[in-house]
């Protein structure tokens, strides 16, 4: 295990974005599409800083953001991840998924500085319901040779599963708004009011 792996941040956007109409990376809750807004806050506190993609999905990007393309070898979130992982398997990947609305540096700084890098990953979860949030967390280099497994031994392709099942250190941000998700237009207007009201 590399205990001093480098710290790269991950955008994932490369959903269908089914339940919402419309791709949620592109929706500009900060006044700029919400994967942009991601990707540039994550630029503040990683070494390099990736979006994470499906190739029709690039239009439009501005030239100075590096994509990961999804390889499509696995099914679900795991998808970019792994696509990242094999672009560069020696960095651990802080993973943000882009139906985060509420996300803020103060909470990347919190999750960054409980980091366990013996761990498999360094996850929020929230207090009452103490579950992994696999996609606002610190993945290590070696957690990728265990999910690889456990993606071709099992029926499941489901990160949360991966993470309650392996060794995750779970963090309880001060501040829990960070995890609201934003998955369909009712959640959209709720997350809009949270942001309008401070």
């Amino acid at each position: 295990m590399n205990s001093t792996a480098k710290l790269y941040g991950l955008v994932l956007s490369g959903g269908k974005s089914t339940r919402m109409g419309t791709d949620k990376g592109l929706i500009p809750y900060h006044g700029v599409p919400q994967r942009e807004y991601l990707y540039h806050m994550l630029g503040q506190v990683c070494e390099r800083t990736f979006i994470s993609l499906r190739p029709e999905q690039t239009k439009g990007l501005p030239a100075e953001m590096e994509v990961i393309q999804d390889e499509n070898k696995v099914r679900g979130p795991f998808n970019g991840l792994l696509s990242a992982h094999n672009r560069f398997p020696e960095a651990a990947w802080l993973v943000l998924a882009c139906d985060l609305p509420l996300m803020d540096l103060p909470g990347l700084k919190e999750l960054i500085g409980a980091r366990n890098p013996e761990a498999m990953a360094t996850a929020f979860a929230m207090q009452e319901n103490p579950l992994p949030e696999p996609m606002c967390a610190i993945w290590e280099p070696h957690s990728f040779a265990a999910a690889q497994a456990y993606l071709e031994n099992g029926p499941h392709t489901c990160p949360r599963k991966f993470l309650i099942n392996h060794h995750t250190k779970l963090v309880h941000p001060t501040n829990e708004n960070v995890l609201w998700n934003a998955n369909s237009v009712q959640e959209y207007r709720e997350a809009l009011e949270k942001i309008s009201s401070g």
